[in-house]
């Protein structure tokens, strides 16, 4: 397997590990665990921004790398609009309150819009994504 062989099985990967946390976020929020559901919506915007740009041949450890380039790759140059970097933005701070601050509480009509909203992202990220044509 060559290597673009090899980093589109990996962007397929990332962008399936999206699909898996955006169902998992349906499934968390049926259940009426609001701040769990926060967790996996946030995980699947990463995941999907990931596959994006790894699909660019980018790549980082750290959830700030992700971020930082997503917004220089995608949100400045205008390849999406600016609304959708504040959504990513928002999501990742919603997953550390809902993580990491004692007794965050998030309501379902919150979460469900964060959930819908998520799934409008995906389906504005995957065009961009040369291995997901």
């Amino acid at each position: 397997m060559s290597a673009g062989e090899q980093r589109s099985e990996v962007v397929r990967y990332w962008w399936l590990k999206a699909d898996e946390s955006l169902a998992s976020a349906k499934r968390e929020m049926d259940a009426g665990a609001f701040a769990f559901a926060m967790n996996r919506i946030y995980y699947a915007a990463f995941y999907a921004v990931s596959a994006a740009l790894l699909d660019r041949r980018l790549s980082f450890k750290k959830h700030s790398g992700v971020r930082a380039t997503f917004h220089r790759e995608f949100i400045k140059t205008g390849l999406l609009d600016t609304s959708w970097g504040k959504f990513y933005d928002r999501l990742f701070e919603d997953r550390q309150e809902g993580d990491y601050i004692a007794l965050t509480q998030f309501d379902r009509e919150y979460v469900q819009s964060q959930l819908d909203r998520c799934g409008e992202f995906l389906a504005q990220l995957k065009p961009l994504i040369s291995s997901e044509q």
